[in-house]
Order: structure tokens, then sequence, then C-alpha cells
């Protein structure tokens, strides 16, 4: 862990530091908006299996259509903009406008990250651990990991964890309390260093 903990150290000390603080209050907003809270989903229904770079592209310019637009209309735009998975996307979207009420207001009411995490994966359709996890930290929710292959591949080479063959719940949670080991170890809320592990994998800060 120390040789991470010296990394994110170096990360705190350049540019990037005020770029991740910058997104992180950004994420803050979005929470008492019932239509950027839909969107924020729909782009973690597009990124699943896609690129996140491509996905918020597609977001900006789609906005205006998650809400309202028809599966056929939808899955049009889906397809023009270049999604590979069209089809099954803009299915995920309309099965996702039944729920958006009561996830804003589950959002509203409950405090606890874990319990909304576990709402999502039981009632969203198309979306697992990860893409939750994703969702929650773009709406502004600090204490839940995002954890995919890159994610992985870093601590794998830090040697704190043996690479799974799949990412089951159980694995997910086992590596998710390592990564809050970590957080605490480096001053960082996890939302914060998913951010940092991300930047220092790729050399990028997304969302």
């Amino acid at each position: 862990m120390k040789k991470l903990l010296i990394k994110i150290r170096k990360v705190k000390n350049t540019d990037a530091k005020t770029i991740i603080n910058k997104k992180i209050k950004e994420f803050k907003t979005i929470q008492n908006n019932k239509n950027k809270i839909f969107s924020e989903l729909c782009f973690c229904l597009m990124t699943a299996n896609w690129q996140a770079k491509k996905a918020i592209t597609l977001q900006k310019e789609l906005e205006k259509y998650f809400l309202k637009s028809n599966k056929k209309i939808l899955a049009k735009k889906l397809k023009e903009g270049g999604h590979r998975f069209w089809p099954q996307r803009a299915e995920a979207i309309i099965r996702a406008r039944k729920n958006k009420e009561e996830l804003c207001a589950l959002i509203l009411k409950e405090k606890d990250e874990i319990k909304i995490r576990e709402w999502i994966v039981k009632n969203i359709w198309g979306l697992g651990m990860k893409e939750s996890s994703h969702f929650l930290r773009n709406i502004g929710y600090n204490n839940v990991a995002i954890i995919d292959f890159h994610i992985i591949d870093l601590l794998v080479k830090e040697k704190l964890v043996k690479k799974p063959k799949t990412i089951s719940p159980k694995n997910y949670v086992k590596i998710e309390k390592i990564l809050k080991k970590i957080s605490t170890e480096a001053n960082l809320n996890l939302a914060e260093l998913d951010l940092y592990l991300w930047y220092i994998e790729t050399g990028q800060i997304l969302k």
C-alpha cells in the first residue's frame, strides 16, 4: 500500500488535484435536480461495456431525449451516436424511466449509500454494482467504490489483491473494503480516491 500512497501524494502535488476537487463539487450540485439525476443514470446505463469518454459526449447530445422520446427514436439516436449496444441501452433507459420518481424519492430520504445501491441493482435493469456505484458518485455520494478492471489491474500491480476471474458482488464488497482502507490512509473519501486512481492508471480525469 505504501507505494500506492506515494503515487497518490505525488498527484496531490499536481494540477490534477484542483481538477479532481472541482469534479467532486460539480457532482454534489446534481443531487437536487431530478432530471439531472436521471441524466446521470442514463449516462451510467450507456457506459456499461462501452467507453466513458464517448458516453459523456452522447449524454450531452441526448439529454433532451432521455425523459420523453420513445424507444424507437432513442434507439435511433444512440445508433447515430455510435453506441455499440444501441437497442439494449434504449430498452434500459425506457425501463429506468418507470423508476425515476421512486429513485429520486429514495435519494432524498435515504442517507445510507449501500442501501441505495442495493435498491438500484435490484430495480434498475442494466446496472450492476460498478455502474450503480458510478451513478451514486456522479450525483455527489462519497462512500461507494467504482471497481472495474482498470482499478483491479492497479491493485494487482501494487500486490493488494489477486486478480479475480469475475467481479461478483462478493468480490466487489471485498475489494471495496481494501479501497476504503487506502482512502483512509490517503485522507480521501472513496469518490476522490476513484478519481486519483483513475488518473494514476490512465492519465485522465473523466467522471
